[in-house]
């Protein structure tokens, strides 16, 4: 491997002083452009590149966007992290993607990465349990701008971008009575969460407006294995429900095993809607009615809200 050439070598072959050749590289004005020229080709001939944590240092600037999610084990997040990736690759940015596996330790831990990396700017997902969010302010020391997406907290004050939550779980509501169903099992996320709150609060006031005879049994099981124990003690109890609501594509998988591991059938035995990024219903034979919230559509749509935060020009 060809050892990376430095400033002083290369200000050692031409005979100038090493600061005439940096600030030659940085097309400094006050340098000749045939002096320019010269150490711009010893500098390719050589294969010099510039010391990327000098550069960090001297600039407080880095051209890395983090992003942090709960997991990355998630069709959501995987794909938000896609439209992210191809947008800021389009722009000469890239991108450090770190999890917090829903464990504030962790979370504030990879924080401290972000700064420690001077990162130009973070997505955020928040922790289930993260209340508050001083420490990601502390990005504010390095100018960074945090866009909270997805899981955002109730601050009204910070960057976020959101899906349509309430639409989303009225949508789902409505469809719901106008198959005429009489009694639903709704699965949402951790009650702690915004959006579980935003969802569940659009979906219950949608019933009581315009269905309030359903019976409607509300469980916070937010992961697929307690989806999957949460549905099959619902259908092992008399008076089963005929129609289960899914606030996300991880609850779908934990009703959609219960439902295989019962042999019921899709409609006839039981109906399933879920909100989702739209891919999982589709795997599932008869596909599952959804109503599509598109991880890379927000991630698109937080990309550009980070451009004007950082009043790079489009």
């Amino acid at each position: 491997m060809i050892q990376q050439s430095t400033l002083k070598k290369l200000s050692e072959v031409l005979g100038l002083s090493i600061s005439t050749v940096s600030r030659a590289l940085k097309d400094h004005p006050d340098i000749s452009e045939k002096t320019k020229l010269r150490v711009k080709e010893l500098a390719t001939a050589m294969e010099y590149e510039p010391n990327s944590y000098a550069v960090q240092l001297r600039t407080k600037h880095n051209n890395v966007l983090g992003i942090l999610v709960p997991t990355i084990n998630n069709f959501f997040y995987d794909s938000f992290i896609a439209a992210v990736e191809e947008d800021a690759r389009l722009h000469g940015y890239s991108v450090l993607i770190m999890q917090s596996r829903d464990d504030m330790s962790i979370e504030k831990n990879n924080l401290n990465l972000f700064r420690k990396n001077m990162v130009a700017g973070l997505f955020a997902s928040i922790s289930i349990a993260t209340e508050d969010i001083t420490p990601f302010f502390k990005l504010n020391e390095l100018k960074a701008p945090v866009i909270f997406f997805d899981r955002v907290p109730v601050n009204e004050t910070c960057n976020k971008v959101c899906l349509a939550d309430a639409e989303t779980a009225r949508m789902a509501a409505e469809a719901i009575i106008k198959k005429n169903k009489k009694h639903v099992l709704a699965l949402f996320g951790h009650p702690h969460l915004s959006i579980t709150q935003k969802r569940l609060e659009s979906f219950k006031e949608t019933f009581v407006e315009l269905s309030p005879q359903t019976k409607i049994d509300i469980s916070f099981p937010e992961q697929s294995a307690t989806a999957k124990a949460e549905t099959l003690a619902a259908l092992n109890r008399p008076g089963r429900p005929d129609v289960i609501f899914c606030m996300g594509d991880l609850i779908l998988i934990g009703v959609m095993y219960a439902i295989h591991e019962k042999k019921l059938r899709i409609p006839d035995d039981i109906s399933v809607i879920s909100i989702s990024n739209g891919l999982l219903p589709t795997l599932y034979d008869p596909k599952i009615t959804h109503v599509e919230t598109s991880g890379y559509k927000l991630g698109k749509r937080a990309f550009m809200q980070m451009l004007s935060c950082l009043n790079v020009t489009i």
